[in-house]
């Protein structure tokens, strides 16, 4: 079935930075109170909203999929849709969050070994997409967001961004999403064309 989005779909940037500072002094506060959740609640949605995974990709990460080189930082996909790998580039914020982000999981005592799970469960073990979605739901109630977005709104709100800031570039944004064909990215440049904006603000008054 096609994938089918409306401008309803995304967040607007300062959507995006209402939910990240929420996100930031949750995870500021539990680090003075010693709690974990929203330290790791931080990290899965900063994630998710600057590098655009899959929800069943973030809770299936582990250690070693994180190359967090000064020079090319990524985040290796290892099962993608379509059982598929990819790797997905990330900017200089995250990859600063996830160094500590790791620092943090070595002084609370959770395994950092390559082949541990990145993110996981108060029980200490995976993550449930359910317990995801929740988790997103909450936040963006603190945030004052619609109803409407869910986890999944993260994704597309990436892609419509990565595709601004990249000059409309549709092959990396396929290559970024994991995309198997170039038509499902399209749908991106559909809705956020300015042609269509330019039409509609050109109409006659």
């Amino acid at each position: 079935m096609p994938l089918t989005l409306t401008r309803e779909d995304f967040m607007t940037p300062e959507q995006v930075r209402r939910l990240k500072g929420v996100l930031r002094r949750a995870s500021e506060e539990a680090l003075r109170r010693g709690k974990k959740g929203p330290v790791r609640d931080w990290a899965i949605l900063h994630v998710a909203l600057d590098a655009g995974l899959r929800v069943s990709e973030i809770i299936s990460l582990r250690v070693g999929d994180l190359i967090l080189d000064e020079g090319h930082p990524a985040i290796i996909v290892r099962h993608g849709k379509g059982g598929k790998k990819r790797g997905v580039d990330i900017g200089r914020p995250l990859r600063d969050h996830l160094l500590e982000y790791l620092d943090f999981k070595n002084t609370v005592g959770e395994p950092t070994d390559p082949e541990a799970l990145l993110f996981l469960s108060p029980r200490g073990g995976a993550l449930t997409r359910q317990a995801v979605y929740h988790m997103f739901k909450r936040y963006a109630r603190q945030a004052g967001l619609p109803d409407r977005f869910t986890i999944h709104s993260c994704r597309h709100t990436y892609a419509s961004m990565l595709y601004k800031a990249s000059r409309y570039n549709l092959r990396l944004v396929q290559k970024q999403l994991g995309h198997a064909s170039i038509r499902t990215t399209q749908v991106y440049a559909d809705v956020l064309s300015e042609d269509i904006l330019e039409a509609v603000e050109g109409l006659p008054q």
